[in-house]
């Protein structure tokens, strides 16, 4: 009983090193969708608030300082205006940091009548 013991001693410990880098890549995996998924929404509902303001009349300059406190400052704004409607496009990094101009990036788009 003794010898069958000390012939599986370590065997739960190489099983771990084993199942560890697993356990890592999904956690990794798991928290770059949940970060994406933020970002998405932060681009949206930028998105969304930039529409509204070129809608409302507001010069762009204010429109940017308003999709910028909604979606962050490291947002990228783009608006097109055709005739009575406007697209206001945002785009937003998934992560911050160095690693922000990565290929991972959220999209928002909002299309607004412009009040007369």
């Amino acid at each position: 009983m003794a010898a069958n013991r000390d012939a599986e001693r370590g065997v739960v410990t190489a099983e771990l090193a084993v199942a560890l880098p697993a356990v890592v890549l999904v956690l990794v995996a798991v928290l770059t969708l949940v970060a994406a998924s933020v970002a998405q929404m932060r681009a949206v509902d930028a998105a969304r608030a930039g529409a509204r303001a070129v809608a409302i009349g507001e010069a762009d300059s204010d429109v940017a300082r308003t999709v910028a406190r909604v979606g962050g400052d490291d947002v990228e704004l783009s608006i097109d205006r055709d005739g009575e409607w406007v697209r206001v496009t945002v785009t937003k990094p998934v992560v911050n940091g160095w690693a922000s101009d990565g290929p991972l990036r959220a999209r928002g788009t909002a299309t607004a009548w412009v009040e007369p």
